[in-house]
């Protein structure tokens, strides 16, 4: 679980690479294993998108001072 801002970034920067490495495969997988090998990384990709809309939604947000 994504506790700060830092951390929020490491998790889009992950997010990103693992989005790199997907593309890359979706260009020379075979296009008969391509669902089963893209399941894993989709999940993953899920799982990380979760993780960084649970961070940017919870408790409210800090206000900066007037």
């Amino acid at each position: 679980m994504i506790q700060n801002d830092q951390e929020l970034a490491a998790m889009r920067e992950r997010l990103a690479n693992v989005e790199k490495v997907l593309e890359t495969l979706r260009k020379s997988a075979c296009p008969e294993e391509w669902h089963a090998l893209s399941l894993g990384y989709r999940l993953e990709i899920e799982r990380m998108l979760g993780e960084i809309l649970d961070y940017l939604v919870q408790g409210a947000p800090a206000r900066s001072p007037a």
